[in-house]
């Protein structure tokens, strides 16, 4: 159990508050101000910020219609661009061979798994269910499935 107190928490929520505010700062181009509110206001991604009904921005004090369709135009740009240096980054770390041939991940999916970093069959046994279920194309039973074929090759190599 960690315990902290009420200056180290303050200094916790400050530290976060600093983060996700020079995060906004830096993607989408705002003054520290309005950083400042968006984070202030619970939101703590640019997906958020894109894709969150417009009512919601408009709700933030000072926010109108203009302010709000300029930052969701900039948080959806920068999001386009974040998606398509990743497919470009495909061509050349895309899904490795050992793991286009593991019977249970289809070409779909080993191109969704090397979306995520998880681009060779090593990768994909190192990893846990919990931190592939959010991938698209898996659930629970699929990611356990994947990862024990994945490792299969440890248990082998321990038998030799």
């Amino acid at each position: 159990m960690n315990i902290l107190s009420e200056s180290e928490a303050l200094e916790k929520d400050d530290a976060e508050l600093k983060e996700i505010t020079d995060l906004f700062v830096e993607t989408l181009s705002v003054g520290e101000d309005v950083a400042i509110l968006l984070a202030q206001e619970g939101f703590t991604t640019i997906e958020q910020v894109a894709y969150v009904p417009i009512s919601e921005l408009e709700k933030i004090e000072g926010f109108d219609e203009k302010l709000v369709n300029e930052l969701r135009e900039r948080a959806q740009d920068k999001l386009l661009i974040e998606a398509i240096s990743t497919e470009e980054t495909l061509d050349e770390h895309g899904p490795e061979e050992d793991l286009l041939n593991l019977k249970s991940v289809d070409e779909e999916l080993a191109y969704s798994l090397a979306r995520n970093g998880i681009n060779t069959r090593e990768k994909l046994a190192e990893q846990s269910v919990d931190e592939l279920i959010d991938i698209e194309g898996l659930n629970e039973e699929i990611a356990a499935e994947i990862i024990m074929e994945a490792r299969e090759i440890w248990f082998e190599e321990d038998n030799k």
